[in-house]
């Protein structure tokens, strides 16, 4: 081993490292734009080809240095060990990401959630996935936590979402009055589908309210759950309101009873009182 061949090595090193750069970047920005395929599997296939050239290319820049694979074998297990060991964590979220871009569980856009986190998936890395929440704070999550945990992927296969909205009306009200107006007022909202169409079930008898539950669709505030309920909880109000339906607070009606004698004292004896 001399030195021009160690030199050698560390060029052929770098060249790689770009190599590999520069394909994910080709693929990314010039070839994959023309297939008709998902966000995330365009982003899988630049990141498994990137992969390829690395593990490729640093096989042959060995080959040149003079070391036989071969002879390898050996002191890979003894690296197993270690690895197995001290870099398990590691390891586990490496083939975590590459079955995840394989797999495609998440991908890019998606709307997920995860540990009591939820938002959009922004990136898919080789060791962590990050998400970004609606108040624009990216959490960096190790993948292992898409395999091993349970994942809620809202927009897995289909990017409908249906949320639900109760609200409750005084015993004065009618049901059947009450129902067509949600139902008008989720028609004039722009933001829910109307196929599948809205729903309002009459879920039962509260203690100071009627329950009903107003179930709608949508795609465009799938991600902002809370100003889609905020947006129909303003416009239930304003429509209740206008025909004079009533939206009770609770209430308590207390009785009170009273138990307790009052035992009249006896008289005093007014003979012994005259001796």
């Amino acid at each position: 081993m001399t030195l021009a061949g160690i030199i050698q090595f560390f060029i052929l090193v770098v060249v790689v490292l770009v190599a590999a750069r520069m394909v994910r970047r080709l693929l990314r920005s010039r070839i994959l734009p023309r297939v008709p395929m998902g966000m995330g599997a365009k982003d899988a296939v630049a990141r498994l080809a990137g992969y390829f050239v690395l593990v490729l290319g640093l096989m042959v820049a060995l080959q040149t240095l003079g070391i036989d694979l071969t002879a390898l074998t050996v002191l890979a297990g003894a690296l197993g060990i270690g690895i197995g060991f001290g870099l398990q964590n590691i390891v586990n979220n490496f083939m975590s990401g590459l079955i995840i871009l394989v797999e495609r569980p998440i991908q890019l856009g998606d709307r997920v959630e995860v540990g009591g986190v939820q938002g959009d998936v922004v990136r898919i890395g080789g060791r962590s996935t990050t998400i970004r929440t609606n108040d624009n704070i990216d959490m960096i999550i190790p993948n292992a936590e898409f395999i091993s945990a349970q994942v809620v992927n809202l927009s897995y296969g289909d990017r409908k979402v249906r949320i639900r909205i109760p609200f409750g009306v005084s015993y004065a009200s009618e049901p059947r009055q009450v129902e067509r107006l949600a139902l008008e007022v989720a028609a004039a909202d722009r933001n829910v589908l109307q196929d599948p169409p809205p729903r309002v079930l009459f879920m039962g008898f509260g203690d100071s309210s009627l329950d009903f539950e107003l179930r709608a669709w949508t795609i465009d505030l799938a991600q902002r759950p809370g100003l889609f309920r905020s947006n129909l909880n303003f416009a239930l109000w304003e429509q209740f309101k206008k025909h004079g339906i009533e939206i009770p607070f609770p209430q308590r009606d207390l009785h009170f009873r009273n138990s307790l004698r009052v035992e009249q004292a006896p008289e005093p004896d007014r003979r012994r009182q005259d001796d």
